[in-house]
Formats: structure tokens, C-alpha cells, sequence
């Protein structure tokens, strides 16, 4: 199974069980479910735009999102296809790129919203809630930049031997 499918898969399956098992309140706003006190909780959170809610209400944001979505991951997935083999740390970052935001496309068209439930917190401090999709992407990008760095400085040997 590909890396991009299995981060789809993931994605998917702990956003229904997030969806169907996280208690919400009468209101239907998400309650915290402690998991390390202090520093990491489950909550239920639906989050209409991208990231840190960008977009969430403005009018047609739902369909530009959707759009942007759907080109990055043709352009993403082209780059992938055309990679060489020995760019494995290439690979693996688009694939997780492509995987986390199909997972997050998936439930903008079907919901209207992206499924979020993982909240990280320094006690009152808290980081915005994020799902697998979400953290695929940020490993992906961290993978990325590593792989441009090091293909940089690889580069700089090269000149400085020649």
C-alpha cells in the first residue's frame, strides 16, 4: 500500500471514530476528553477554512479551498511521478503531502468541514486542534525543506571539488 494511502486511510478511519465516539454538548461544540493532563486532549472540532481556520468564513471559501486542494495535489503528485527513485526522502514528503490533503479534501467536499479532534496544550496555552491529514502535512513539509537542504549542500560539495 502506498504511503499516500495509508495516510488517506488513517486519516479517514480516526475522523470517523473521532466523529462518532468524542462527546459534544448540547450546543454540539466538542468537550475536552483529558488524555495527558496538561499537555495533550481529544476535543471534537469541525473547522470550516484551512489551516488556523484561514478562510473559514469568507463567502466561497469552501470552494477555493476545494479548488487549491485539487490542484496542489495534481501538481504534488506530478512532481512525485516524475522524481527519481533515489529521491527517497522526495518521495516520501509528497506522498505525504498528496496523502494528507486528499484526507482533508475528503471531508471538505463530503462535510462542508475538515474533521479536527488532536489538541496539544502547554497547560492554558493551547495549539489549534489538528487531525492525522494535518500532521502528515507538517512532517511532509519538515521532510521536504530537509531534502532541498541537503540536496543544496550536496550541490556546494560538488562545485567546491570540481
Amino acid at each position: 500500500m502506498s504511503v499516500s494511502a495509508l495516510v488517506v486511510l488513517t486519516d479517514q478511519l480516526t475522523k470517523l471514530w473521532a466523529r462518532t465516539s468524542l462527546p459534544v454538548d448540547g450546543s454540539g461544540r466538542g468537550i475536552r476528553v483529558p488524555i495527558l493532563d496538561g499537555y495533550f486532549d481529544l476535543v471534537l472540532a469541525h473547522n470550516p477554512g484551512a489551516a488556523f481556520n484561514f478562510l473559514a468564513g469568507a463567502d466561497g471559501g469552501r470552494i477555493v479551498l476545494t479548488a487549491l486542494g485539487l490542484v496542489a495535489v495534481a501538481a504534488i503528485s506530478w512532481m512525485a511521478a516524475r522524481a527519481r527513485e533515489d529521491q527517497i526522502g522526495l518521495i516520501v514528503a509528497l506522498s505525504l503531502m498528496v496523502g494528507g490533503a486528499v484526507g482533508n479534501l475528503i471531508d471538505r467536499i463530503r462535510f462542508g468541514t475538515v474533521t479536527d479532534f488532536v489538541l496539544w496544550h502547554w497547560h492554558e496555552h493551547t495549539w489549534p486542534v489538528f487531525n492525522v491529514a494535518d500532521a502528515c502535512l507538517s512532517v511532509s513539509i519538515a521532510v521536504f525543506v530537509l531534502h532541498i537542504m541537503r540536496g543544496g549542500a550536496r550541490a556546494r560539495r560538488a562545485a567546491q571539488s570540481a
